[in-house]
């Protein structure tokens, strides 16, 4: 017995549009604190030791609760 080849794509999630909106996001974040003025993250609370950690972490790397 002979059986038909299905070739149907599979449906598509949102989910990888979803990832790499969070990632481009999380880079685009990450990228914007290494230009920050000592002023300016004084104004929301970061040190510069802070934004220079935050700002070295991979863009893959985002907190559990941005990815909601």
């Amino acid at each position: 017995m002979i059986r038909a080849l299905s070739l149907a794509l599979p449906t598509r999630s949102p989910r990888p549009l979803k990832t790499l909106s969070l990632w481009l996001g999380t880079a685009r974040s990450r990228n914007d604190l290494k230009t920050l003025e000592p002023q300016m993250l004084d104004d929301i609370g970061v040190s510069e030791a802070q934004a220079r950690k935050e700002a070295l972490r991979p863009f893959w790397d985002a907190p559990t609760n941005w990815r909601n």
